[in-house]
């Protein structure tokens, strides 16, 4: 089954909406984080949270963590951004680069990119054997299963956009010399490529969508949309297992906290 071709890029979200959900949202969530630092709640500490996010190029991975990250304090959020390993991380498993950012208990980390670069540009670039990007798929699924068995909630996201909204993304980001350094040969070069990455994606999300760290696919067309579908998404994976893991997330509300 292709779930690319299942995403309904034509969803948008008016602005009034999608500024109250948002809001709502990133109050939940920094609700949330507050109860995973044990700073309020019944005050233990609680799992690490790691959200992973995936895209094309312009896909909107940038806005999308700008407004997750937005409520939380900055000294109880890591977020890292991963692009090609160096000489010397290429010397060791292609995992090892990953470990040092990853959150304790207690802490949050989002990654905008992560290994799924093994099994996308390292694939199709030709990075990687065919032997070694095949090999992968079950190494990440292992890697994500030890992670959750000690505790780890981890949320995934691919944000999906279609060809003419990256075209345009592209050439607006061209036309702004405030933006222009955020496009590259490289870009366009992938995207001249986009048939061979959406195949390679297709059977990223086939092979490593599993219960402890399922693939969320989001609509990334509209802006609006993708960025309150994230945070809601974050929201409601972490207080579900918060509740099942017995959690109290019965908290003060915003007008009895201090500023």
């Amino acid at each position: 089954m292709k779930r690319l071709a299942d995403v309904d890029l034509s969803r948008k979200l008016a602005k009034k909406e999608a500024d109250e959900r948002l809001d709502a949202a990133l109050e939940r969530l920094l609700r949330l984080r507050l109860i995973l630092g044990g700073q309020i709640g019944d005050k233990r500490i609680g799992p690490p949270l790691c959200v992973v996010f995936e895209g094309l190029d312009a896909s909107g991975k940038g806005g999308a963590i700008k407004r997750l990250v937005r409520p939380l304090d900055p000294r109880h959020v890591r977020v890292a951004q991963f692009s090609a390993p160096t000489y010397d991380e290429k010397r060791h498993h292609f995992l090892w680069r990953f470990w040092p950012v990853l959150p304790g208990w207690g802490g949050m980390a989002v990654l905008d990119r992560s290994w799924y670069g093994r099994v996308l540009v390292e694939r199709v670039e030709g990075f990687a054997t065919e032997e070694q990007w095949s090999r992968a798929y079950g190494e990440i699924v292992e890697f994500e299963r030890t992670l959750a068995a000690e505790g780890m909630i981890m949320v995934k996201f691919w944000l999906h956009v279609s060809d003419e909204e990256q075209l345009r993304r592209f050439q607006s980001r061209a036309a702004d010399p405030l933006r222009v350094w955020k496009l590259t040969d490289e870009d366009w070069r992938n995207r001249a490529k986009r048939p061979e990455y959406e195949a390679a994606v297709e059977d990223m999300l086939a092979h490593t969508d599993h219960p402890q760290a399922p693939w969320h696919v989001i609509p990334g067309d509209d802006k609006r949309l993708a960025r309150v579908t994230v945070v809601e998404t974050v929201c409601a994976a972490v207080e579900t297992e918060l509740a099942a893991r017995g959690y109290g997330l019965d908290v003060p509300g915003a007008d009895e906290r201090e500023d």
